[in-house]
């Protein structure tokens, strides 16, 4: 039995030929980037929108979505933070999760919007879905692994930054 490299693999080569293959592989990450950037940009006009999410107390309140989830939380502490102002944090999350969503889909900030994506995901994670059993019924976790690509290679095409670093390039920015 010989060793060594395996024929069948595949690894896209800077500036390849263009093929179909090399193609696939510029565009991989862009799927993730719209589902992400879409749902994100949905959450978090939902919940500006939704009359009852954001209130101290009430059914579908976030106020009583943090009581709830206080002790089952991984860190009770970052609940009890949240709770000091349930309403304004109901805001925060809201607007963050916008800003994350419109950054990822225009391909602006790329990395820092995925990482306050991820970071988003991971409050969350351990919050209100730490309790889930098992751990993979969360819907939390899968969305911060999925931030995990974003942050490691950003928006190379079809972004804004993308743009941006052609023109530095060009010499015209």
């Amino acid at each position: 039995m010989t060793h060594g490299m395996r024929a069948d693999s595949y690894t896209p080569r800077p500036g390849g030929d263009g093929g179909l293959r090399d193609t696939a592989a510029r565009y991989a990450l862009l799927p993730l980037r719209i589902f992400l950037g879409v749902t994100f940009v949905y959450a978090g006009l939902d919940k500006l929108t939704d009359s009852a999410f954001l209130k101290d107390s009430g059914a579908g309140s976030i106020g009583d979505m943090m009581r709830a989830v206080r002790d089952s939380s991984a860190i009770p502490a970052l609940v009890d933070m949240a709770l000091e102002s349930p309403v304004a944090f109901g805001y925060a999350i809201a607007f963050g999760e916008l800003a994350v969503g419109i950054g990822t889909l225009l391909g602006l900030l790329t990395r820092i919007a995925a990482l306050g994506g991820a970071l988003i995901s991971l409050s969350l994670w351990l919050t209100v879905s730490w309790a889930a059993e098992p751990y993979y019924y969360g819907n939390d976790l899968p969305y911060l692994m999925a931030w995990t690509p974003l942050i490691l290679a950003g928006a190379p095409l079809l972004s804004v930054d993308a743009a941006l670093r052609a023109r530095r390039r060009r010499g015209t920015f």
